[in-house]
Formats: C-alpha cells, structure tokens, sequence
C-alpha cells in the first residue's frame, strides 16, 4: 500500500534540503518565460513560427531551470506525474498555483509591452469556427497525451543516453502539437499557459475545455508509459562470481608466465 505521507509529501513544507520554494520560484519564472516568448510569436500569425517559438522557449526553459524543479511549466504535466507517483501531491498543487502565476505574469508583461493594435494577437486560445467544445476537448487531450508520454520516456532514469536531449524531445513535441492544434483549439497544450491569456485579456470562453482537456491527456500519457507501454530496463550487468573472477586471473598469470609483460 502506499504510503500516504510519502504521496502527499506534507515533510517537504518544512524540510529546507527538499529544495521546494527553489522549485516553487523556477516553475513561476518558467511559465513566465512561456507566455511572454511563446504567446508573443502568436502576432506573426504563422502556424510554424508560433509553433517552433513555444518549442523553443519550452526547451529552453527545461534545460535553465530542470535541475531545480523537473521543468514541468505545464499543469498537464503535473498531473500526469502525480498520478504515478513522480511527484508528491502538495508539491503538485503548489507547482500548479506557481505556474498558473507566473503564466499570468508573463501574459501582464507582454501586454505591457504590446502597442494596443496587438491585444488581439496576444494568444488568447479559442475554438476555431466550426469546431465544438467536444472536439476541442479531443484535441487538447491528444496533445497533452503525446507529450507527457515523450516526456516520460526521454526523462525515464534507466535511459541515460536521452537525458542530454530531452529538452529538445521535448520543446519539437510542442512544435509538433502547436502545429496541429492552432488550426483548431488555439493549441492551448498547457492549462497555465491557456489561463494567462485568458486572464490578461478576460476571455473565458469555452475555458474549462483548455483545463479537462489536457489533464485528462497528461494523465492518460503517463499511465500509458508506465502500465501499456512499460518503462525502460536498466541493462542487466553478468554477475562477477569468484569461479569466473578466478578464471580471469588465472588465464592473466598464464599470459604473463608465457613470456609477456602483461601490458
């Protein structure tokens, strides 16, 4: 059974070594740094810039602060993790209220420096015409789905050779989910994110879409990764038993008793 106090993690408000307030304030600084670089691209109007601008700044932000918090920036993403347990739930709740600040503190700033022609462009997420709130609801699933499953798999601890990577994996499936999802739902991918705007701009329409909808995809993407899809093995290493460690040194005596010097 687990473990209630480990899951909720209640240890780490006091404890100074769990790093939370660190972890706290790198999660509001990276949310801000996504809406003010990402939703500002948003004024190009071109699908792949907007999509490649909120790729970038999410790798980007993943490789400054990662060490600190995990880089999660992304509610969807702390939600999948809670779930299989990666992160305790207080730290959880409390990741979630720093991402959706510094989401609105980046959406404030941007505006700030926006001329007022720019107000429509500062990336208010909405559903294109034509397209209903259920299908919004499917595409903003899908996208949090596919990309808390690479994140899980490039940031899994038995596979070290992607480690260095990941926040490049990471930073093209938000590419790639922009890209689609523009088009449809504004690609809000992010509920932070979505909330920023919203909040700046006070345009709520159709929001709870922008909050079930990857929520509910980055808990299915992490549950996939660990119970469908299985995590990665560490390598099986031979065991060393003392017949075979005896073997070696015996055929090395015999190496260097046959005339060599054994370097």
């Amino acid at each position: 059974m687990v473990n209630l106090k480990n899951a909720l993690g209640a240890d780490e408000l006091t404890d100074k070594k769990a790093g939370l307030p660190r972890g706290l304030l790198a999660e509001f600084l990276g949310t801000l740094l996504l809406n003010f670089f990402g939703c500002g691209a948003v004024v190009t109007d071109n699908v792949v810039a907007i999509g490649l601008a909120f790729g970038l700044i999410v790798a980007s932000a993943i490789q400054g602060i990662g060490h600190v918090s995990g880089g999660h920036v992304n509610p969807a993403v702390t939600c999948g993790l809670i779930i299989i347990g990666k992160v305790p739930i207080i730290r959880g709740i409390l990741y979630i209220v720093a991402q959706c600040a510094g989401a609105i503190a980046g959406s404030a700033i941007l505006r700030a420096l926006s001329a007022d022609t720019m107000e429509n462009a500062l990336g208010v997420v909405k559903l294109s015409d034509g397209i209903t709130p259920v299908q919004g609801l499917g595409v903003e699933f899908f996208l949090a789905l596919i990309l808390v499953l690479v994140i899980c798999g490039a940031c899994d601890a038995a596979k070290p050779d992607s480690k260095g990577i990941a926040p490049l994996l990471i930073g093209l499936v938000v590419t790639v989910g922009h890209i689609v999802g523009v088009p449809r739902t504004g690609a809000g991918m992010n509920p932070a994110r979505s909330l920023g705007s919203a909040v700046v701009m006070g345009a709520f329409h159709d929001h709870w879409v922008y909050w079930v909808g990857p929520i509910m995809g980055g808990i299915a993407g992490a549950l996939i990764y660990v119970h469908a899809v299985g995590p990665a093995k560490e390598p099986e290493v031979p065991a060393r038993t003392y017949a075979s460690v005896a073997s070696e040194e015996k055929e090395r005596f015999e190496y260097i008793d046959s005339g060599h010097n054994g370097l």
